[in-house]
């Protein structure tokens, strides 16, 4: 399965740094193209404002029209990428990103909590089915900035690995990773 993957620039992150749009993306990749009316309802915006950040967002090439659906009145909205990649220290030193890099990098943050969080709420519906699948996991390493890399990189190659089409059964799964640094604070004897 061919994946469309970004890497984000400084326009395409200033565009996208809002949570308001980074929520449109997220609903349109997990569930299928949309319109601004049915977006508005889900988030509980007005479709005027849905629409707006609709079309923000196709002017910098992460929506784009579905015209397979909706007539005149009615505008179907779809994904263009299936996920973006975001080297975050290439703008961290920046001044004129620093905002829209915070933005980005919180909301994204905020969404990975509330998305476990949601899954923590309603563990039970999925008992049955999923048993003792679902797993969340942390690690502690010392690594060099290279084995991160690596790292990084062989997880990604696992997970392409495991990634397809939806068939009958299937149920749709957040998957995250994360690899950062972390101060360490010794206690002095």
């Amino acid at each position: 399965m061919e994946r469309k993957t970004v890497e984000l620039d400084s326009r395409m992150l200033r565009a996208l740094a809002h949570p308001l749009r980074m929520r449109l993306v997220e609903l349109l990749r997990r569930d299928g193209p949309a319109t601004a009316s049915g977006l508005g309802k889900r988030l509980g915006e007005s479709s005027g404002t849905t629409s707006w950040h609709l079309r923000q967002l196709a002017e910098h090439g992460f929506v784009e029209e579905d015209a397979e659906r909706g007539n005149r009145r009615e505008r179907w909205w779809r994904v263009v990428h299936d996920s973006f990649n975001l080297n975050a220290m290439r703008f961290a030193g920046d001044p004129d990103l620093s905002g829209p890099l915070n933005t980005y990098l919180m909301s994204a943050a905020e969404r990975r909590y509330d998305r476990e969080a949601s899954f923590f709420a309603n563990a039970e519906r999925w008992r049955d089915s999923w048993g003792d699948a679902p797993a969340f996991s942390d690690y502690s390493l010392s690594l060099t900035p290279e084995e991160a890399q690596e790292l990084s990189a062989e997880v990604d190659a696992v997970v392409a690995r495991y990634r397809r089409a939806p068939r009958d059964g299937d149920t749709a799964v957040v998957a995250h990773w994360a690899a950062f640094p972390r101060e360490r604070h010794p206690e002095e004897p």
